[in-house]
């Protein structure tokens, strides 16, 4: 008879290798059994002791999920600790770059690569700016072969609409460079508010605003460099410079329009300054960041005062103000440079009380000072050896 192959009976062999009919059988197959400790049989604790708290077999659920919290939230605060240091000292890369002369500002000519604004002051000055022939008429801008001045009207007529005085800005635009600013004399005096800088004045504040050289009134307390940009562009960051940080939100509108400045040492400004013979203000604008330097006449770095045809700014030490592009993207918020050299007459910021009366104590207000005392401006000009710019 055939076998049915899917057929299961006792006499079929399983994993033990042999029929399971030849497996030990039991009597009482069906007895229940039960274990009953000796009396005075130790516990478990009692052998192994009570477990350690940290040991979780004994914990409830809930001491379970309040660890399982704890550990998730020391991890998330060690890994954004080590980002947020990461990027607290982030810093750009300000590698050497290989400069070479592309435009010298100097001479009898010097004024000739200038347009002389004489439009309505936006700074709300009370002065007059004049043009080219005027300038030249009221001896307000001269050069030689080896100087250019520019200069207050210093004349002792009651000027009531506003001082006479020069705004020059360059015909020549730059997106990037090395700017050398060799300066003689820096004006000086109550109401004034004298600047080198540059900008886009067609495109402000859009395309940027870098102040190189900026004081007011008396000058005493040092020069200011500063940056004045649209939105997203600030300095809470790691800098390496010797100024004295001022602000950090570089927008034009922050800081009551102050944007964000570094103040260098008095000596850096003013009478201080003049009276060294001056120096050099240096200011480097490139895609890692924005530096200035000031170099005192006798402190001037051998590749600048050699007229070397390539300055290295990696060589010249710490520089006195640090605009990194770690949280500002300098290449849109900087073009079209123009350098511009000017001295306003009170306005915003010499004009204000802050300034005028609170920190250099000058007389009457500024207006009045400004149109009545014509003969206290003889320190109020710029006097220029030249400019040189450079590009890599």
């Amino acid at each position: 008879m055939a076998i049915d192959p899917f057929t299961v009976n006792e006499t079929s062999y399983s994993r033990y290798g042999g029929a399971t009919t030849q497996m030990p059988r039991f009597d009482n197959t069906n007895a229940t059994y039960s274990y009953t400790a000796a009396p005075g049989s130790p516990r478990y604790s009692d052998v192994a002791g009570e477990r350690p708290w940290y040991d979780p077999r004994d914990w409830s659920l809930r001491k379970k999920l309040i660890v399982a919290a704890c550990i998730v939230v020391v991890i998330i605060a060690v890994v954004v600790g080590a980002v947020e240091g990461v990027k607290a000292n982030a810093y750009p890369n300000y590698s050497r770059l290989s400069y070479n002369p592309v435009d010298v500002y100097s001479g009898a000519s010097f004024f000739d690569n200038f347009e002389y604004f004489t439009g309505y002051d936006p700074t709300k000055g009370f002065v007059h700016y004049v043009d080219s022939a005027a300038a030249n008429q009221l001896n307000l801008t001269h050069a030689s072969d080896t100087t250019a001045v520019l200069r207050v009207d210093t004349a002792a007529d009651n000027q009531t609409t506003g001082r006479r005085s020069v705004r020059i800005t360059s015909h020549k635009k730059y997106d990037h460079g090395l700017f050398i600013f060799d300066v003689v004399h820096s004006p000086y005096g109550c109401s004034t508010w004298p600047a080198l800088w540059l900008t886009d004045p067609s495109n402000w504040p859009d395309n940027g605003e870098i102040d190189v050289v900026e004081s007011n009134n008396k000058g005493t307390h040092g020069n200011s460099m500063t940056l004045h940009t649209t939105k997203n562009c600030k300095m809470d960051v790691k800098r390496k410079q010797s100024g004295s940080t001022q602000q950090k939100d570089c927008l034009y509108t922050a800081n009551a329009n102050a944007g964000c400045g570094v103040e260098g040492p008095k000596s850096s400004y003013g009478e201080d300054f003049n009276k060294n013979g001056g120096g050099v203000y240096a200011m480097e604008l490139r895609d890692a960041g924005i530096r200035m330097w000031m170099f005192p006449r006798d402190k001037i770095p051998s590749d600048i005062s050699s007229n070397s045809s390539s300055p290295d700014p990696s060589k010249w030490g710490e520089a006195a103000s640090d605009f990194p592009s770690t949280h500002c993207n300098i290449g849109s918020h900087f073009r079209n440079q123009s350098i511009v050299a000017n001295i306003d007459i009170c306005g915003e910021m010499a004009g204000s009380s802050k300034f005028y009366t609170d920190m250099y104590s000058c007389p009457t207000t500024c207006s009045q000072f400004a149109a009545e005392m014509g003969g206290n401006f003889t320190d109020a000009y710029w006097e220029f050896n030249s400019f040189k710019v450079y590009q890599a």
